[in-house]
């Protein structure tokens, strides 16, 4: 299934959603780059301070990214915004890479 954008239903925002292994994941970015039809391709990620890896779909990939920016600026809304979604979706390797 492709990438796949709707209205929320009490916002009226343009959300965005991708559906990978049977599963819809809401993202927590509008506008980000969920890496289009290749949203469910698989890349290994690093932790840079204890080197342990794990292996994300693009699109997890993408909100990590943005998590990491947003460290750099200090943005921390959207930090936690990010983080929160890591926690909800990816618990394990959210430990492996953001705990």
């Amino acid at each position: 299934m492709t990438l796949k954008q709707f209205r929320g239903a009490t916002s009226g925002k343009l959300r965005t959603s991708v559906e990978w292994k049977g599963k819809r994941y809401l993202l927590p970015f509008n506008g980000a780059n969920y890496g289009g039809e290749n949203y469910d391709l698989l890349e290994t990620v690093q932790n840079p301070y204890s080197g342990e890896s794990v292996s994300l779909p693009y699109f997890a990939v993408a909100v990590y990214d943005i998590i990491k920016k947003a460290e750099e600026k200090e943005d921390w809304t959207k930090l936690r915004k990010g983080l929160d979604w890591f926690q909800q979706h990816f618990v394990k390797e959210y430990m492996v890479l953001l705990d």
